[in-house]
């Protein structure tokens, strides 16, 4: 079962193997995220150059040294002239070594900060924009594989400064000055040394594009392996892990992954290391070409035997550079693989944008106002990327119209509950008050102004959500409270805590306000997860409230609590309740019956039972237990206030106060 369902997976990765070229205009849009800090590389290229320059000139030296020693043999006079010398060319050399290695630490200095820098808006400008993003690419995208983006992909492309581009400068310097200084010391050997030049520019092309592939492989095989790790060690999936007994599978599954990766990196490195020996070889029989022909040479009286170790120091000056730039090719093509993944998050266009000329919801209480709204979820093509769902092609059908000419109107300081059954489409209408998603046709007005003509600022503070599963940060109550209102005091904080029935609860725990409620908040029960959820709310103060089933996991005790504080924080307010609570739909001013994305029937609670419509058909049903509903004579309940007609004694569950959702 782990193979089959492992090949449908390392299918979808597969995708990858196929060769490909790289996005055109990456080069470019790499430069214009460099260009801030095009000093900086000047500085670092500039040094390397003089770097390069001092690599030509030793060899140089060392050939004036041979030449010195051999002139000197002669006579007393002309040996001591000749130690002046080769002293003199010994200092020398030491001086270019000192000054070589002082401007290797400064250019690694400047290439360290710049790159490290390059990180950084690397990474803010991912994640800045993935920010912006839809709640629809959230949905769709694998968090593994995203954050793989931010990590593994910008570090690869950092590279691409470090060290990439001191390897191109460096050696294509040191190549041009070594072939010129050898062509003006001896011609004829310089250029028999280049016969074997094609070897290494044919392979160069062909090994650098494998090896792109595998590395590009290598890539979405590690963000497959980081979003398995994400979504199993979080406590959700660790549960579901644990409950349905699968961990054997499991690692199974990821042992698969992470064998491939080793392959993968096996490959790599052999595919690399055959390109590098045959070049090392390559140079090694020119090099005692050199030897063989300049020794000839030297001998027969044509050139100095300096000349000769010139040619031949200088000789790895030539082949050496040019191995690291057959190399820098595959570097330059992992870099540009890495730039690439990272733009493409980059290039992912948010649907939901703030207009120009955007306006702040006015002053005091606000209407909510749905006008002919339809709306579809967005497709796949519109809001995410294949390599980040991790499937081979994106689906490109459209998405479906859930929503067919929704109108409502809930008055400042009304409440309007939705009903109706479980996929009927109410979360939906709830999601574009604070424009979760936009609608497609028909607009959704806050304070008489259409959501889409609002500052996100003004929007996200006048409309407030509690939904059926709270989220909650990996940090302190404290923290998880002030995010929705950064600032707030200790003391408002132990207030809003009070008014959500909370504040007991928070004194009990080991550090109070500065307890860390775990991932999602899973430290902390259900009903104290919302209760802490609806406090963030009270902190918020917003004008309108939308309340997601946010008593749905509330045992009855916690949800009498928490009705008290909604209560207080919906007085005065506007307020979307989808209804799952029968006290809730009885308070409403409104209610609207909601079926297969259409409004068919709206009213309060006595008219629509008296309509004996669907609204009524749900009442009944969901007192199915209690004979006689409805009846003459029936007796009330009397539980929490309830007046709800039923047939004598409870003889089962009492569920009346259980609307269907």
């Amino acid at each position: 079962m782990v193979d089959n369902r492992f090949r449908v997976m390392s299918g979808v990765v597969n995708a990858a193997d196929t060769p490909r070229s790289i996005t055109p205009g990456t080069a470019r849009r790499i430069w214009e995220f460099a260009r801030p800090h095009r000093r900086g590389i000047t500085a670092f290229v500039a040094l390397t150059v003089v770097s390069a320059v001092i690599g030509v000139a030793t060899p140089l030296l060392a050939g004036r040294v041979v030449d010195a020693i051999v002139r000197g043999g002669g006579t007393p006079g002309a040996a001591e002239i000749a130690a002046g010398v080769v002293l003199g060319l010994a200092a020398g050399i030491a001086a270019l070594a000192v000054t070589d290695a002082v401007l290797g630490l400064v250019s690694r200095w400047f290439s360290a900060r710049v790159g490290e820098q390059l990180i950084v808006d690397l990474r803010c400008a991912v994640y800045e924009h993935v920010q912006r993003m839809p709640i629809a690419f959230f949905t769709r995208t694998r968090t593994g594989a995203l954050v793989s983006r931010l990590n593994n992909d910008v570090i690869g492309a950092q590279s691409a400064i470090t060290s990439t581009l001191a390897n191109l400068v460096s050696n294509s310097i040191a190549l041009v000055l070594a072939l010129v200084v050898m062509l003006g010391l001896a011609w004829q050997v310089t250029l028999c040394a280049l016969v074997l030049l094609p070897v290494f520019v044919i392979p160069a092309r062909r090994m650098g594009r494998r090896i792109a592939d595998l590395r590009r492989e290598s890539a979405n095989l590690n963000a497959s392996m980081s979003a398995q790790m994400t979504e199993r060690f979080s406590a959700p999936g660790a549960t579901l892990v644990t409950l349905f007994g699968r961990p054997a599978e499991e690692a199974g599954e990821f042992r698969d992954r992470a064998v491939r990766v080793r392959d993968i990196g096996v490959r790599t490195a052999m595919v690399s290391r055959v390109f590098v020996t045959a070049l090392s070889l390559v140079s090694a029989l020119a090099q005692a070409l050199v030897y063989g022909l300049g020794g000839w040479l030297a001998v027969t009286g044509r050139i100095e035997a300096g000349t000769v170790v010139s040619l031949a120091l200088l000789l790895t000056r030539l082949y050496s550079p040019m191995t690291a730039l057959a190399n820098a090719r595959v570097d330059v093509m992992t870099a540009l693989v890495s730039f690439e993944r990272v733009f493409e998050v980059l290039d992912l266009v948010p649907m939901i944008t703030e207009r120009p000329g955007a306006r702040a919801v006015p002053d005091g209480p606000v209407g909510v106002v749905f006008g002919d709204v339809h709306f579809g979820y967005p497709g796949a093509q519109q809001v995410s990327l294949a390599s980040l769902e991790e499937v081979a092609v994106l689906d490109d059908r459209a998405g479906r119209e859930v929503l067919h000419g929704i109108d409502l109107e809930v008055a400042p300081g009304t409440m309007l509950a939705l009903v109706g059954s479980s996929g009927a489409g109410k979360s939906t209408i709830a999601s574009l008050v604070p424009r979760l998603y936009d609608v497609d046709t028909g607009s959704v007005q806050v304070g008489g102004i259409d959501v889409r003509d609002l500052t996100f600022t003004s929007l996200r503070g006048a409309v407030g959500v509690v939904t059926q599963d709270g989220h909650l940060f990996h940090d302190t109550v404290a923290a998880n409270l002030r995010y929705a209102a950064p600032g707030t005091t200790d003391d408002e904080l132990w207030s809003a805590l009070r008014r959500a029935r909370l504040d007991d609860m928070v004194r009990s725990l080991p550090d109070g306000l500065g307890t860390v409620v775990g991932e999602r908040g899973y430290r902390l029960s259900g009903g104290e997860r919302q209760r802490l959820t609806i406090a963030r709310l009270l902190l918020a103060r917003p004008r309108v409230v939308i309340l997601d089933e946010a008593t749905a996991h509330l045992d009855s005790e916690s949800e009498a609590a928490v009705q008290e504080a909604l209560a207080e924080a919906l007085a005065g307010r506007t307020a979307v309740v989808i209804a799952h609570r029968l006290s809730t739909v009885r308070a409403a001013d409104t209610i609207a019956v909601v079926e297969d994305g259409r409004v068919v029937e709206r009213g309060t609670h006595d008219d629509l039972l008296a309509a004996g419509g669907r609204y009524a058909l749900l009442y009944r049903t969901q007192f199915a237990t209690h004979p006689g509903v409805g009846g003459a004579g029936d007796e009330m309940c009397g539980i929490d206030g309830c007046t709800v007609p039923h047939g004598g004694p409870h003889g089962g569950p009492h569920r009346v106060h259980d609307l269907v959702d």
